[in-house]
């Protein structure tokens, strides 16, 4: 007897098969309506994996130092394309703000980066080879070319302190080193999302087509917001502007996660991960409405406010995504159903 035959089925002449009453739902097993005895119709294959088992391992990345990484990378690269606009227009208590701003995250992230890793042996080993098609390698050598750029340029900033010689050195090469780095800030506020969504992780891998923008926009709209509420109020009006625009990107980046990713994008809408883009939400409406009440009547007080709330808006962006991933990762049924509609398509 063959295998058709022992399912309940006959071949026919024509090489098809016909199956027997009642033993439709045992063929095709991959899902869809069928006509099943008496005409009803026989729901589709409910999804199973082994022992309930995740498919792809969660990442062992530690939530407080990756995310947390991800924000103060995109606020140095964002910071230092503002600095170079208040360098080139002449405003130096912003350009001093946003190059300190810049110098400052961009230790900070070092550091949480190498925390991770667990020595520093770790980063300097991955300076060993460039691999242009890692996002991790390449994102490596950009953060290792870009903070002496930024550190030099702050320094100029702190030349007051410096020994005469240190800052006599340091003066001329301030400029020069702060335009250099905008060829690289870019790369650094969106390479964090191509770094994301190059892994399997069902949510971050599904975005990849609008990650690295949201993270980009989110990171201008924290570094506008954080130099805002650091510079002086007749000078703050660039990164205002750059605050409102970015945070407003970032959103519109945020809801065609959600309207593209369909199911896979349940994990952002429940639990921790909503909660805290809830919050972002809320803290992009008040950073964005009292900045541009600022723009209207210069004020620290609101540049600081909604400075602030805009710098809490990436932050909680960036922890939710993180957590999105996470959940995401652990859940098998948002890894095999994509890749089973994406076959069934195909057919």
């Amino acid at each position: 007897m063959s295998a058709a035959q022992e399912a309940g089925s006959e071949v026919r002449r024509d090489g098809l098969h016909h199956v027997a009453p009642g033993r439709e739902a045992l063929i095709g097993s991959r899902g869809g309506r069928r006509p099943g005895r008496g005409g009803e119709v026989v729901p589709p294959a409910e999804f199973r994996s082994y022992y309930g088992r995740a498919v792809i391992k969660p990442p062992v990345w530690k939530a407080h130092n990756i995310a947390g990484y991800l924000f103060l990378g995109g606020v140095a690269g964002g910071a230092s394309l503002l600095a170079a606009g208040a360098d080139v227009t002449g405003r130096p208590g912003m350009r001093r703000a946003a190059r300190l701003i810049s110098a400052g995250a961009t230790g900070l992230s070092l550091a949480v980066l190498i925390r991770d890793l667990g020595r520093p042996g770790r980063f300097m080993h991955m300076l060993r080879v460039v691999k242009p098609t890692s996002p991790m390698s390449i994102g490596t050598w950009l953060l290792g070319g870009f903070s002496p750029l930024v550190a030099v340029a702050a320094l100029d900033e702190l030349s007051g302190v410096l020994p005469p010689r240190a800052a006599n050195f340091v003066g001329p090469l301030a400029r020069p080193a702060g335009l250099a780095a905008t060829a690289v800030a870019p790369a650094i506020t969106t390479y964090t999302g191509a770094l994301m969504a190059n892994t399997a992780v069902p949510v971050w891998h599904e975005a990849h087509r609008e990650l690295p923008y949201l993270f980009g926009a989110s990171a201008l709209a924290a570094a506008g917001g954080l130099v805002a509420a650091a510079s002086p109020a007749r000078e703050a009006a660039p990164a205002r502007l750059a605050g409102v625009v970015g945070s407003v990107a970032a959103q519109v980046f945020d809801r065609a996660v959600h309207r593209r990713l369909g199911m896979v994008a349940e994990p952002l809408t429940g639990g921790r991960p909503a909660r805290l883009l809830r919050a972002s939400r809320w803290c992009a409406r008040a950073g964005t409405a009292l900045l541009a009440a600022s723009a209207i009547r210069p004020s620290r007080a609101l540049d600081v406010a909604g400075g602030l709330a805009l710098a809490a808006e990436s932050a909680l962006t960036k922890f939710g995504y993180f957590h999105a991933g996470t959940a995401s990762a652990a859940d098998p049924k948002y890894t095999v159903l994509p890749q089973r509609e994406r076959s069934d398509a195909a057919q």
